[in-house]
């Protein structure tokens, strides 16, 4: 499995999915079908499949353009809004890149429809999750069609018992923002400090901050940690749901910027 990403747009980010065994890929929301035709071409593989997060322009506004420049193309998502769908897909569906084995999970609150994609390849090899804007890193969506117990459920019930060494793929640039954020709801956190110096030298040198993995973001994201006593305390509540809603209300008025 080999995952290369491609900034898009100011801050989002798609990734090209390989399997290197049979050089078939997938393009996780192509919002620019010019640089994934060419990142294609460049790789030398075959692409066959296009992974759609959820419906925001953003993500899926170069659809209907890629499958008119590349045939064939079996495009997936779990939200009828999504231009060019040719494969809705649900919660535990599961299909191949080549060898690569594609799981679906429904994770609806940022968008009603919303999938992340969780890839397995060899034994041996990391999983990989493409998460969209349901988790960034350090980091979540925006609850702009759900409530908090979605995000609840996306993040703590089915990404939060993905395998720790899982990579997280997410769809946009948000880190040093987000990290931000989680100093302020955990200020003593040594986690936190460290990893918003290291994302801070990165974005210095305009270097990725992606992927981080499952096992990190429990140890530094605030809405993977709403079962956590530093984070129920600073929400005032020992309800990990309303510690979720409380810590995104307030994130989406937090004057450093970011989502």
């Amino acid at each position: 499995m080999k995952v290369s990403l491609l900034p898009a747009l100011q801050d989002n980010y798609m990734y090209l999915l390989v399997d290197e065994a049979t050089k078939e890929a997938a393009i996780v929301d192509p919002v620019e079908p010019d640089k994934v035709v060419a990142a294609v071409k460049n790789a030398g593989v075959k692409l066959t499949t296009v992974l759609t997060t959820h419906h925001h322009w953003d993500h899926s506004g170069g659809n209907e353009k890629l499958v008119e420049m590349v045939s064939g193309l079996t495009v997936c998502g779990g939200d009828d809004r999504i231009g060019a769908l040719n494969k809705k897909v649900g919660h535990g569906d599961q299909f191949k890149v080549g060898a690569l084995n594609v799981k679906c999970l429904f994770t609806p609150c940022h968008t009603s429809g919303h999938i992340c994609y969780y890839v397995t390849g060899q034994e041996g090899e990391d999983p990989a999750v493409f998460t969209g804007d349901t988790l960034f890193v350090a980091g979540c969506g925006r609850f702009f069609e759900g409530t908090p117990d979605n995000m609840y459920r996306a993040l703590v019930e089915i990404l939060g018992i993905l395998p720790p060494n899982t990579k997280v793929y997410c769809g946009h640039e948000y880190t040093v923002n987000n990290l931000k954020y989680a100093e302020k709801v955990e200020p003593d956190s040594q986690a936190v400090q460290q990893k918003l110096a290291w994302a801070k030298s990165q974005r210095d040198k305009q270097l990725p901050t992606v992927p981080s993995t499952i096992g990190e973001e429990l140890k530094f994201n605030p809405f993977m940690r709403v079962k956590e006593s530093p984070v129920q305390q600073h929400a005032g509540t020992t309800d990990p749901i309303a510690t979720m809603g409380f810590i995104r209300t307030e994130k989406d008025n937090f004057k450093v910027g970011g989502r």
